[in-house]
């Protein structure tokens, strides 16, 4: 069996650092890594692949930035000329990104089955770009592998219910696998000199936040205000957003240090002793539940409702004084639900494809 690997940003090399390890263990499966381009900066690219011991993508596409028709029609045409050459027998995405969005439609188009991990999420908010490609990306799938049982009741709502698994979430295998390695490794804490549980973590890269002027500003005076010092390590495209919409007064030490984008090992593991996790990430709002750290969620909704539900997770959209308020009133739960599964999703995804395809 043959699979095509489609990954482009940050989220997709972690994933797919578990995941290729586990295929890798099976001598019938062979598997080829395409990698988009859709994350180019060496902070935010090749230091995964060298630090979660992943072989270098057979194809690199070398898309880069730019607008999203533009980044997805390059991605479109690129992709659609490695799956003829590579004549898979699965085309393997990950996740919510523009890359997802064109490894599913280049796949469909060539009649290539297709395997879609971290699928069923839905904020309910059309005009995110993610959930746009998370749902086209769902129905065009052949096999879909969910993190949650709230992720395969939204697929059954409409109305997919065949090819359908609660897998667990294969981010939880990844916070498991590597959090001793980031221990060990990372010194971050000391880089930074901060004080375990003495600090905030924030990072805010969305295009509903960093696109308008005004709720990026209010979010950086949110964080202005906090009376602990807040790292944020910043995402090239907030970074260019706050120097158009000349934002760079909004911000000043303390309590706000910026940071250039860290590696998986040091995001772990600042993350895990940080006191609160503020963010507008999908990921970094399911790895905080996954660290036990509690998570102030930047935006209005959350793909991830029970991470709210559970008490962990709270939102407070991009008022400067919500923000600010949520901070203030926080507690720490006193149960910690099970939420996505006992860290073997990548060994349940490889048998259930192994499984699926023998039945073909």
């Amino acid at each position: 069996m043959k699979i095509l690997t489609i990954v482009g940003a940050r989220p997709q090399f972690i994933k797919t650092g578990m995941l290729s390890k586990t295929l890798k263990l099976n001598s019938e499966i062979e598997e080829v890594i395409v990698h988009t381009g859709q994350h180019y900066d060496d902070n935010m690219s090749t230091i995964f692949f060298k630090q979660l011991n992943l072989q270098n993508p057979d194809y690199y596409l070398g898309v880069g930035s730019g607008s999203h028709g533009k980044q997805t029609a390059k991605m479109l045409e690129e992709l659609e000329n490695v799956m003829v050459s590579v004549d898979p027998d699965i085309v393997l995405v990950y996740g919510d990104t523009n890359s997802t969005l064109a490894g599913s439609l280049a796949a469909s188009k060539l009649h290539i089955p297709i395997a879609h991990v971290e699928s069923g999420l839905r904020s309910f908010n059309k005009k995110m770009p993610e959930e746009i490609n998370r749902i086209i990306t769902d129905h065009l799938s052949d096999w879909l592998f969910c993190p949650s049982d709230a992720a395969v009741k939204n697929l059954r709502k409409e109305g997919i219910d065949k090819g359908v698994y609660q897998t667990g979430d294969i981010m939880y295998d990844a916070v498991s696998y590597f959090k001793p390695y980031a221990v060990q490794q990372s010194s971050i804490l000391q880089d930074l000199s901060l004080v375990e549980n003495r600090y905030y973590l924030a990072t805010i890269h969305r295009a509903e936040n960093t696109d308008d002027p005004q709720r990026l500003k209010s979010i950086l005076e949110a964080l202005q205000q906090l009376e602990m010092e807040v790292v944020i390590p910043i995402h090239p495209r907030t970074k260019s957003k706050i120097k158009q919409f000349r934002l760079m007064n909004s911000i000043s030490y303390p309590p706000i240090k910026l940071v250039e984008p860290l590696n998986y090992f040091d995001m772990l593991t600042i993350a895990s002793n940080a006191n609160v996790i503020l963010t507008d990430s999908g990921g970094v709002q399911k790895e905080a539940y996954m660290l036990q750290v509690p998570c102030i969620t930047i935006r209005d909704e959350t793909e991830w409702e029970e991470t709210v539900q559970s008490g962990w997770n709270h939102l407070a959209g991009s008022d400067t004084q919500q923000i600010v308020d949520t901070v203030k009133a926080l507690q720490i739960p006193k149960e910690y639900p099970t939420l996505f599964g006992d860290g073997r999703t990548s060994q349940k995804i490889v048998e259930i494809l192994m499984r699926e395809f023998e039945n073909k």
